[in-house]
């Protein structure tokens, strides 16, 4: 394991080595592919055509998350950063495809995530913080076809994302607290990570609420899960 990360005693850190990194990439591609395989393996007469699509619009989903998580309106000092709409863009992808392509692929850009800062503490929170929080964000594939289900699944997204990184924290950064007690550690959890996740959220859920914007966002759902 030592080839994939090392340790810096100066930083209390481990970071990726070149391979860890090449690794990581690896099982980014894996996993995107495993979303549109899932998704076309019935008998589709044109399902190469269809995961073409599937690959194409998740692609750009994910490259327009990625830019817009590195406009970064306030940066936390712990990790966490206040963007606009980066969170939404993956939660279209389950929106578009279904509960298991948007796990698979928010698992994806977590990682992704990772990759661009690749500095953790211990594999467990870089576990809570990168794959498991940002796949949370996939859990909109739950509401893909229920009235309402952008908003809904969009809320549920955010809300997982939300419980991963306060358990994280309550575990991994809890010396951080002010107050070092059960109650003074969770309420500083739960309020850090809110700080930078909620403005967001806030944000775009205003957003979704709009109908012009709501109507726009399913006529693309129509384009993106119509079969080729």
């Amino acid at each position: 394991m030592s080839n994939f990360f090392s340790f810096s005693t100066e930083e209390n850190v481990y970071q990726l080595t070149v391979p860890g990194i090449i690794t990581v990439a690896a099982l980014i591609l894996a996993l995107v592919a495993a979303a549109v395989l899932l998704r076309t393996k019935s008998g589709n007469p044109s399902k190469a055509k269809t995961a073409t699509k599937q690959l194409v619009f998740s692609g750009v989903a994910m490259a327009l998350a990625t830019v817009a998580s590195e406009i970064k309106f306030a940066r936390l000092p712990f990790g966490g950063s206040v963007t606009l709409f980066s969170m939404l863009f993956i939660v279209l992808i389950g929106f578009w495809y279904g509960a298991k392509a948007g796990l698979l692929t928010g698992f994806a850009y977590g990682l992704l995530q990772f990759v661009l800062d690749p500095v953790f503490y211990s594999p467990w929170q870089l576990i809570l913080d990168y794959p498991l929080a940002f796949g949370a964000l996939g859990l909109s594939g739950f509401f893909s076809d229920k009235k309402q289900g952008l908003l809904m699944g969009y809320i549920a997204g955010v809300l997982g994302r939300y419980a991963f990184v306060c358990l994280s924290g309550g575990i991994f950064f809890a010396a951080y607290a002010p107050v070092q007690t059960p109650v003074g550690i969770l309420t500083y959890t739960l309020g850090y990570n809110a700080s930078y996740i909620a403005p967001e959220a806030i944000v775009t859920i205003i957003l979704l609420a709009i109908p012009a914007v709501r109507n726009a966002l399913v006529r693309v759902k129509n384009l993106a899960a119509e079969s080729a």
